[in-house]
């Protein structure tokens, strides 16, 4: 997340919507992603998701990780760098919601969501994540969030991603045969 905003190419639509409230509330990104992580946790009871260890984990971390890393890294110069940054952050979340999706540690509190009403619906992760995704965006846009094609090209690619890398980096169950790479 803090590379897509240091790519100054947009920001992911979550994190449009967190600079939104920032904008409109105060306090700092990092501190909207962990709030915006407890309150979309309270979605999951309708739709009856479980917390894991991994979902607190990932409440009480990303958050305070998102705002050390903006502290300690700066943009790239140049067009050519600040691409390449973008495309990285944007697979590395995909290749993220892989591993502790798969890990079975409970998925974080905007992926339990997707995972949820993916669960609760049928339909597919790719258009639930998207739908998501736009739909904060709008809203983050609305309070003032700044989007860029980084943000269209996160809102576009994470639902395929996290489809994809999802089931290379499952953590097979007794009895179930591990994919083969």
């Amino acid at each position: 997340m803090a590379l897509m905003l240091r790519s100054g190419l947009g920001l992911d639509p979550w994190d449009v919507f967190h600079q939104g409230l920032q904008r409109a509330v105060g306090l700092s990104v990092g501190a909207w992603v962990t709030i915006c992580g407890v309150l979309v946790l309270l979605l999951w009871i309708p739709i009856r998701q479980r917390p894991g260890v991994g979902t607190v984990a990932n409440v009480l971390v990303l958050g305070a990780a998102m705002d050390l890393t903006l502290r300690l890294l700066d943009g790239p110069d140049g067009l050519p760098a600040r691409i390449a940054l973008m495309a990285a952050a944007i697979v590395l979340n995909g290749l993220a919601t892989g591993l502790y999706i798969g890990a079975r540690l409970g998925p974080g509190p905007r992926d339990g969501l997707m995972t949820g009403l993916h669960r609760r619906t049928g339909r597919s992760l790719r258009l639930i994540r998207t739908g998501i995704e736009v739909t904060v965006l709008v809203a983050g846009v609305l309070l003032g969030g700044t989007a860029g094609v980084g943000t269209v090209a996160y809102a576009l690619a994470i639902g395929p991603l996290a489809q994809f890398f999802l089931p290379w980096c499952t953590v097979p169950t007794p009895g179930q045969t591990p994919r083969k790479g």
